[in-house]
């Protein structure tokens, strides 16, 4: 896995969070579809395990310090948080 794969999946994952809070949740509460919430969540954890592991991968391959593999992870369980750490992740690889 290339720093560029890396990013896109993490912004698969935020993109996937923000789905799942500001799209399917609305629909399963407000209009009764509780399918959009299992659908979009299932791939939402998926995501999330596989970008989780990317993190530890990454960080042992680019030799990335505890404290930025700790705030990538950290990043992904706030809806969209890997997208504020780009340029770090980028930095970091340098």
């Amino acid at each position: 896995m290339d720093i560029r794969s890396f990013i896109n999946l993490g912004r698969a994952e935020g993109t996937s969070s923000l789905i799942l809070f500001f799209v399917a949740m609305p629909l399963k509460y407000a209009f009764n579809f509780p399918a959009a919430v299992k659908y979009v969540g299932w791939a939402h954890g998926l995501l999330f395990v596989v970008y989780g592991l990317a993190i530890v991968y990454m960080g042992l391959k680019n030799k990335w310090r505890f404290t930025t593999m700790g705030l990538l992870f950290m990043s992904s369980i706030f809806p969209g948080g890997p997208f504020f750490f780009e340029k770090r992740i980028l930095a970091e690889s340098k």
